[in-house]
Formats: structure tokens, sequence, C-alpha cells
């Protein structure tokens, strides 16, 4: 049975490349290409895909919250981030938005292809170098557990976004404040969990919650 494919990829000669690769490969069933989260999420809910295939650095929305928002309207529908971007948040942060996969564009195109059989097998496909790095960090994590129960709710609320993937100056554009004061607070929160980067708060806020 052949596994119906959409993907999310906003570079256009990226895009022609997984299109081909998908309209050629065996066992799959190549739907559509969309060009931004936007697309994607007005597009997909109307012909959905078992799996899409979604980057993370998108015009508009980035691919996490693109993610989060297909994954509530397709919540059947698998999802594998295929990106250049190897940061640990980047890679927690999607799997927090229903991501089932993370592969790196620098893999074999067979590989790809196979994971997206993985992954409607019920598999959790990853580059190598991505498990590693989850593997990493969870062991990190064991150090220090830090208080979440010291933060205050605006201090949550700037873990929250931090964990979403968020810039610093696109947190204080949806909070209102200023950059000065989002570091502010995220220097305390750092304070209070006793970590050294927004990669060890956002990983300790994951296993919290």
């Amino acid at each position: 049975m052949n596994t119906s494919v959409s993907i999310v990829e906003d570079n256009r000669g990226t895009r022609e490349e997984l299109t081909k690769l998908f309209s050629r490969a065996a066992g799959i069933s190549f739907l559509r290409a969309y060009g931004s989260g936007e697309e994607a999420v007005a597009g997909i809910p109307k012909e959905p895909p078992q799996v899409a295939v979604v980057d993370i650095n998108l015009p508009g929305i980035s691919g996490i919250e693109c993610v989060s928002q297909l994954k509530r309207l397709c919540p059947e529908m698998q999802v594998l981030m295929l990106t250049t971007y190897e940061e640990t948040e980047l890679i927690f942060s999607s799997l927090r938005a229903g991501a089932n996969g993370y592969l790196l564009k620098n893999m074999p195109a067979e590989e790809i292809v196979q994971a997206v059989g993985d992954v409607r097998a019920g598999g959790a496909p990853m580059s190598l170098q991505i498990a590693r790095k989850v593997v990493a960090h969870f062991h990190q994590s064991a150090k220090a557990p830090g208080d979440m129960g010291q933060l205050t709710p605006r201090e949550n609320e700037i873990l929250q976004l931090l964990a979403k993937g968020c810039l610093y100056k696109e947190i204080a554009s949806q909070l209102g404040i200023s950059m000065s004061t989002v570091r502010t607070h995220i220097h305390s929160v750092y304070e209070k969990l006793h970590v050294q980067s927004r990669t060890e708060a956002v990983v300790k806020f994951l296993r919290k919650n």
C-alpha cells in the first residue's frame, strides 16, 4: 500500500527536488507541495496526506508553528521535519509541536524515502546526529533539577515561547515588552533553573511538561 505524502518547503529548488523524489519513489503517492506554512494549514486539511514533510525555516509562520496547527487539524497525520538546523532547542520544539521524526537535508535521498515508510509504520526516524543530540541533552538535563515552581507567570510564559522556537524579538512583540525586559526575564529563568543556556532551559521545560 502506497503512503501519501505532501511537502511544505519554501525554497523553490528544494521543493522541486523533493517533488521529483517522492513522485518517482516506489511505495509513495505524492499529493502536493506547499510553499509556506499558511498555504499548508489552509490546504492540507482538505487533502490530508498520511505523512507531511515540513521544513522549519518557513516565511510567515515557522515550520514548528505550522506543525502545531496541522496536528490539531489532522491528528492522525505523521510529520517529518526535514531541515538544515541541528540546534537542540529546535529539535525539542519540533517534537513538542507534534513532529514524529527529524531529518537533515543532507541525508541520502533513499534514506529520506525510507524514513517516510518508517514513520508511517509507527517509527520515529531521526538523522544520526540528531539522535545523538537528543540522548546527550537528556543526559545533561539530569544534573541540577532546578525548580519550575519558582518561575513567575511571566517567566513561564516566556519559557513556553522559547520552547516553541520563538526568537527574542518575537517574544517581545507577542508580549508587548522590550527586548531588554525579555533578556532580564530569561536571565532570571536561567538562575532559577540552574541552567546556562536556552537549550538547557527548554529541555527542562519539556521534561517537566
